[in-house]
């Protein structure tokens, strides 16, 4: 895909400067977004599967990976099946911000906060795409390994169900960070009955309450 701009409302809110007077701000914004829409190569990939209840907790069928905890559990109730989703926008972001980290900090600081808006854009367009290939169908918003008590752990099986590395270029270190750093992975789960609200939205997640995001308006689904 290509990304033809980036929702700066959104950066800026991970700036910390939305709500103020930020045209100061603003030339230096549209120049850090110009260098980064050309250096980001924005990638996604998907897979759908089949969930089964064990004691462990949901299986996606026909693989090893479990998704543990009582979170995700709540996350995907009422349905039989989920997405796992991995998007990056490639190397070419890390390599920016590095370079910029060394030049001008400030620039830095301004790419990095695009570049995390770019990358829940890319998220949205694969979202987009997946509800388009299964109409009729009911979706829940983004679960990331991490969120609640899913844990991190499961994100060396996650990219190796989804062969990631290969498709996309998204590997996951020994520590357990992504590469390149601006990707995410994610569960979506999927029902072919209307799902609760508080699975479509922020309604279920422990930060709703403190989270900046959702204060200023923006909310993970519908």
């Amino acid at each position: 895909m290509k990304l033809e701009h980036i929702d700066t409302d959104l950066a800026l809110l991970y700036m910390g400067s939305r709500g103020r007077d930020v045209s100061p701000l603003m030339p230096l914004v549209r120049e850090c977004e110009e260098r980064l829409l050309k250096a980001v190569d924005p990638r996604y990939t998907y897979r759908y599967f089949s969930l089964d209840k064990t004691e462990d907790g949901l299986t996606l069928r026909n693989t090893d990976l479990i998704l543990k905890g009582n979170s995700i559990a709540e996350h995907l109730r009422g349905c039989d099946a989920c997405i796992l989703l991995c998007a990056t926008l490639s190397a070419g972001a890390d390599t920016l911000i590095r370079k910029l980290s060394a030049e001008d900090m400030a620039s830095a600081f301004v790419t990095d906060c695009l570049a995390s808006a770019a990358i829940e854009a890319v998220c949205d367009a694969a979202e987009n795409e997946i509800k388009d290939k299964l109409p009729g169908k009911f979706f829940t918003w983004r679960f990331s390994p991490g969120y609640g008590d899913l844990p991190l752990e499961i994100q060396q099986k996650f990219v190796a169900v989804m062969n990631s590395a290969k498709l996309i270029g998204l590997n996951v270190t020994d520590s357990l960070m992504l590469v390149p750093t601006k990707s995410v992975t994610a569960v979506i789960g999927v029902s072919d009955t209307e799902l609760p609200r508080s699975v479509r939205g922020c309604g279920c997640c422990n930060m709703k309450d403190t989270c900046r995001f959702h204060k200023e308006g923006y909310h993970c689904g519908s």
